[in-house]
């Protein structure tokens, strides 16, 4: 017997029987650990009917009110965030300390919505013209969908529900199939801190659900992250149905290593970020630029430190990567391997069979390694998501330069020096949104915003921080005159500031 996972509906688990199921695994061993259940078209207008009935009252909840409700969830999410932590483990298979990670930097977005009353601010100006006043105010959009991907079941949807819900509307949030849990455990702890039923609801499933909520009249907004391909097929179908959007795709991040860098810190920053999570980040480094002549000598650093790395079930405290999150999604990042080998790269680590620290049947691929690649492979061109790091050859800075500002990805990038006119004039140059100065995953606190540029992001709002706010609100102006007498009679002029 396993355990069913359903939808969370009008703040209760749904009761009903779901024409169609899905499998969810145990990565480190293999085995169905649930079944959790896709939503048809019954189940996507019942989250939305839900959420639209809880919007009225919602939105008309006092500040202080909603302040209160996001503060005593920050509150139960940071008791249990152990709890939380051991789901994403369980289902996603990354260690539990990169886990517990992760639940720290969702923590740090609840803790920016629960500033809403400061963020919402409009502006005033009296007297604008005489006797008239302006000002502007922040309104919710009503109900909003989020579509959110498997490598951070729990940070990414706190990403954007708490600054959704802060802000007034009410939230569908459609996690993904393979690690649905951390969804509804967040939904569950939203209703102990008060929350109305409705206002957060959980809707399981795969493309029947995407489309369903991008096509909905009543659906005002959808926030996405995930692939480059999914994330421009959000995009567009989302505005062509008359939906503010926000996709965030995928990325090809680059680390540049100039000649002064500290070599030590440079291969710490470039195994730690390419294979923490077992490489499933869109921040992870997947490519490293070795500026001459430090190449070789790098290479011989990070050889050595993958050599000392230790696979295994993320649930055992020995383990520092985990598995892949699925049979299908280890033997696409395994055939990268093997065309990397086919393309004429250098293996220089190899992942595949390596002994690790669990079941025989887990989704295993150790950390590998490739260097002297060259932009036409396709372990360079294409986003693998998975414990794969190429090193590219740059003879200078300016050649480094070109080959981030020719991708097609602009997520983040990350440059290694003690040159601070060369740190300046990357950060000035590079096309990417994000930068990272000798700091390998640039993911900005929750005070700022995240989002990239160009193929990794489709729309002109980043998420969480002030953007986040900034999506999930429309703006109206007032201007308001007291009736004054001396105003009175016909006047057909264009109205002018007096």
């Amino acid at each position: 017997m396993t355990n069913r996972i359903s939808h969370w509906i009008d703040g209760k688990p749904w009761a009903g029987v779901a024409e169609r199921t899905g499998e969810v695994f145990d990565p480190a061993t293999g085995s169905v650990r649930a079944h959790v259940d896709f939503a048809g078209t019954e189940q996507v207008e019942e989250a939305v009917a839900a959420a639209a009935r809880a919007f009225p009252a919602w939105r008309n909840t006092s500040l202080a009110a909603r302040t209160r409700i996001m503060f005593a969830f920050r509150e139960l999410l940071s008791a249990r965030k152990h709890e939380l932590a051991k789901i994403v483990t369980s289902e996603h298979g990354k260690v539990e300390s990169d886990a517990a990670g992760e639940v720290a930097r969702a923590i740090e977005n609840v803790e920016y919505a629960c500033g809403a009353a400061q963020l919402l601010k409009g502006g005033f100006n009296e007297s604008a013209s005489t006797g008239v006043d302006v000002y502007s105010i922040a309104q919710p959009l009503g109900v909003v969908g989020v579509i959110s991907p498997f490598n951070f079941p729990a940070m990414v949807p706190l990403w954007f529900v708490p600054n959704a819900i802060a802000c007034g509307n009410t939230v569908v949030l459609k996690p993904s199939e393979k690690d649905p849990s951390a969804a509804n455990f967040i939904a569950e702890l939203f209703a102990e801190a008060g929350l109305p039923d409705g206002v957060l609801n959980v809707l399981h499933g795969d493309k029947v659900a995407v489309d369903g909520l991008l096509e909905h009249p009543v659906v005002k907004a959808i926030s996405f992250v995930g692939s480059t391909p999914i994330a421009r097929y959000v995009y567009e179908t989302g505005t062509r149905h008359g939906k503010r959007v926000q996709a965030l795709g995928g990325a090809k991040n680059h680390m540049v290593v100039l000649p002064d860098a500290d070599l030590d810190l440079a291969a710490d920053a470039a195994v730690s970020a390419g294979f923490g999570s077992a490489g499933e980040r869109c921040m992870a480094v997947s490519v490293v630029v070795a500026v001459d002549p430090v190449g070789d000598e790098l290479v011989r650093k990070i050889a050595d430190r993958i050599s000392r790395l230790r696979v295994g079930d993320g649930r055992r405290p020995s383990s520092e990567m985990g598995p892949l999150v699925t049979a299908a999604h280890h033997a696409r990042v395994a055939s990268y391997v093997d065309a990397g080998v086919s393309a004429g790269a250098e293996l220089v680590v190899d992942g595949r069979g390596i002994e690790v620290d669990g079941e025989p049947g887990g989704f295993w691929l150790g950390p590998t390694l490739f260097d002297k690649v060259t932009p036409e492979m396709s372990i360079y061109r294409d986003e693998i998501f998975g414990p794969v790091l190429s090193v590219a050859r740059a003879d200078s800075y300016e050649a480094a330069l070109g080959l981030i500002n020719a991708n097609p990805y602009g997520n983040g990038a990350a440059i290694f020096t003690n040159d601070g006119g060369a740190a300046r004039r990357f950060q000035n140059e590079v096309e990417v949104g994000m930068v990272g100065v000798n700091v390998p995953i640039p993911v900005p606190v929750g005070y700022y915003s995240f989002g990239g540029w160009k193929d990794s992001l489709f729309g002109d709002s980043h998420a969480y921080g002030p953007e986040g706010f900034h999506f999930f609100t429309r703006t109206k102006v007032v201007t308001s005159r007291w009736l004054d007498p001396s105003h009175g009679g016909v006047n057909l002029g264009f109205p002018r500031n007096t």
